[in-house]
């Protein structure tokens, strides 16, 4: 538990053999529910996951390979059902640093619904964002997070394609509504959503975590125009919904001319 409230951490992986058990082993004890949901992996990732020793531990397994998203809402639902009153995200290739999950988690007890990591804010010692993401990253990550400004009209909100998260059972709910984009736009569609809910959203510098060893799934040229368009249509939905407000307040004599 973390401020007397019980906390899950959802551990989305594919093929992640060689680095899930350090992952799971580096999740802080105050989390009572590690759930890993291996999203159809070729390698044994689950069977590593599975003989972790840790209290409080998961493993669900997707017949098919359905995207870090459709992973994400496995995981949400079972923290849901399990009474979490906070919900965080750990990618499983180690690439979140543990040390900052306390903060994220504060961030939701102190009042936020949904706390994002904001790799670009951290300021610490030789772990600036602009040195260790690759340069195609880097241009990719700066523009999705200008077009998801004003999608969702988060304006305060940057490095949207951090999954490093932290969400209470209000923001959940408001994910859980309806179908999320099940691939890598997953982030973009649901700080969209949060914001046509009404949640407060918060940005947390977390360290970026890069080397050697580590990998992208992640294609450019097919993730962009996905993405894009779901923005778009995020927009459009956003504005409707303000025109819409907008007119209810109207005086009954002016909504008839």
């Amino acid at each position: 538990m973390f401020a007397k409230r019980p906390v899950a951490v959802v551990v989305p992986a594919f093929n992640e053999a060689d680095k899930i058990v350090a992952t799971l082993r580096s999740i802080p004890a105050f989390v009572d529910h590690v759930i890993v949901v291996d999203d159809a992996s070729q390698d044994n990732t689950a069977v590593l996951a599975a003989a972790v020793d840790r209290a409080g531990l998961e493993v669900h397994v997707h017949k098919q390979n359905s995207g870090v998203g459709a992973a994400l809402v496995t995981g949400y639902k079972r923290a849901f059902a399990l009474g979490a009153e906070i919900t965080a995200v750990m990618a499983g290739d180690s690439q979140m640093d543990p040390h900052d999950l306390p903060n994220l988690v504060q961030a939701v007890v102190a009042g936020a619904d949904y706390a994002k990591g904001n790799r670009f804010a951290y300021r610490g010692e030789r772990a600036s964002v602009w040195r260790q993401m690759p340069v195609s990253r880097l241009f990719g990550n700066v523009a999705l997070s200008l077009f998801t400004k004003v999608a969702s009209g988060l304006w305060h909100v940057f490095d949207s394609q951090c999954g490093y998260t932290a969400a209470n059972r209000r923001a959940l709910a408001v994910i859980l509504s309806e179908a999320t984009f099940p691939r890598y736009g997953y982030p973009n569609d649901v700080l969209v959503r949060l914001s046509l809910g009404a949640a407060r959203v918060v940005d947390v510098p977390v360290r970026p975590v890069y080397g050697p060893a580590w990998r992208s799934g992640i294609r450019p040229t097919r993730v962009a125009i996905p993405i894009l368009l779901l923005l778009i249509r995020g927009c459009v939905r956003r504005c409707k919904r303000r025109w819409a407000s907008a007119d209810s307040r109207q005086p009954a004599w002016l909504s008839r001319r």
